[in-house]
């Protein structure tokens, strides 16, 4: 089929798409998109180890995703850097990110939580994925950025949304760097639009990082990172790389959680109170339902793989929905089952955020976010879906999202009576 063609299947029905390529070809493909270098595609956990391996040299995660995201994140964010400056990064953010320093946000988690569950309408359907967005782009703001200031607030709530819709966008994702110049210069076509809004927020970023500079301190990640030797455009790009990677991400898991839960009574009769099962759910709901779909690394030597050889300047890496389907690591993989990770260790080919050594840095604090705002969400509301129909997946922008947003009802849920 050729590149455009290609393409144009990706972008109308990526899922489908990779199904039928997987029947068709078995663990290991080739897709071409108009554009950029071939990729190649595995399928199971043992592929996708080997791709994984090439981080220690032949591979470059930085280089594979610079593409189709430094116009969004820019050239200093660990997302696409390599090498040394990629390791100068990744050590600079493990220590606010790690899961003792995240484990303190919980409260204020919650809190943002209950305060954005109380504006939600009851007795009607709404989109669970939206009312998501808006909780987890408010922990960005506040525990992320540390901005307190209601005007700065208000003007981030009303610009990062967009930002993310158009620069995450297909159109502009996978828009060829040599028509980027012209595209941007046409202020009514999504690049355009891209550009203006990117110009607004980072006003008011590096607006906030002179300030803060000013008076240091503070619990949030914008504090600890004022405390490094990172100048202010590596702050900004980290700060945007962790709304990118933290935002519609988390909020997309969290759909998908209530989108499964709300058709597995069993399941959802066990929570919210059972912590290691809460945990076990939120990560079986992340193997059944990836919301990133690929960990591509480009090739800067030839990798054997598969019994092929797969050239220098191709891009190789898994598909992550198959992966997380292969019946060699994840038996009855079909099924439901988040007991599967309270039995034993973890298994590797578990990748919802990644693997190898550029697993993502933000896992914990994704993860607690689920978690809280799951337990949050069951406590306060019961929750029924109209259609118990499973919901499909569909590409949006760079995440497979429900394709009805996670259509629910709410109800407040009655306080128990005390004797």
């Amino acid at each position: 089929m050729p590149a455009l063609l290609q393409t144009a299947r990706f972008m109308a029905d990526a899922p489908r798409a990779f199904e039928s390529y997987h029947r068709a070809y078995g663990p290991i493909f080739t897709v071409r998109y108009s554009g950029f270098p071939p990729e190649v595609y595995v399928t199971t956990a043992e592929l996708a180890e080997q791709v994984f391996r090439t981080d220690q040299g032949g591979g470059h995660a930085g280089a594979a995703r610079r593409d189709f995201l430094e116009h969004l994140v820019g050239a200093h964010s660990v997302l696409t850097l390599d090498g040394e400056p990629w390791w100068r990064h990744r050590k600079t953010l493990n220590p606010p990110l790690r899961a003792k320093q995240v484990a303190s946000y919980h409260d204020d988690i919650a809190a943002i939580a209950a305060e954005r569950i109380a504006t939600w309408p009851l007795g009607r359907p709404f989109g669970m994925r939206d009312r998501m967005q808006d909780i987890t782009l408010e922990i960005i703001i506040r525990l992320i950025f540390g901005i307190r200031d209601a005007g700065r607030i208000g003007r981030l709530r009303a610009l990062l949304p967009g930002l993310i819709e158009t620069g995450g966008s297909m159109q502009v994702a996978m828009l060829p760097e040599r028509l980027r110049g012209p595209m941007g210069r046409v202020p009514f076509l999504p690049y355009g639009r891209f550009l203006r809004l990117r110009a607004e927020v980072d006003a008011l970023l590096f607006e906030e990082i002179r300030r803060r500079r000013g008076a240091p301190g503070g619990t949030d990640v914008l504090g600890r990172l004022l405390e490094t030797e990172l100048d202010d455009q590596e702050i900004r790009d980290e700060l945007i790389t962790m709304l990118i990677a933290g935002h519609e991400t988390t909020a997309t898991g969290l759909a998908w959680a209530f989108e499964r839960l709300l058709r597995l009574p069993d399941v959802l009769g066990r929570l919210p109170d059972d912590e290691p099962y809460l945990d076990a759910v939120v990560k079986e709901v992340l193997r059944v339902r990836p919301v990133v779909y690929e960990a591509p690394r480009l090739l800067d030597a030839p990798l054997r793989l598969g019994g092929y050889e797969i050239p220098a300047g191709w891009y190789a890496g898994p598909y992550i929905p198959l992966v997380h389907r292969d019946p060699a690591a994840f038996p009855s993989p079909g099924e439901f089952r988040p007991e599967r990770f309270l039995d034993g260790p973890q298994s590797r080919a578990w990748m919802p955020f990644g693997g190898g050594r550029r697993f993502c840095v933000g896992a914990q604090l994704a993860l607690l976010e689920m978690r809280v705002i799951i337990r949050e969400v069951l406590h306060r509301l019961e929750l029924t879906a109209p259609d118990q129909a499973p919901e499909a997946r569909r590409l949006k922008n760079v995440t497979l999202a429900p394709a009805k947003e996670t259509r629910v009802i709410a109800r407040a849920r009655t306080p128990a009576r005390t004797p």
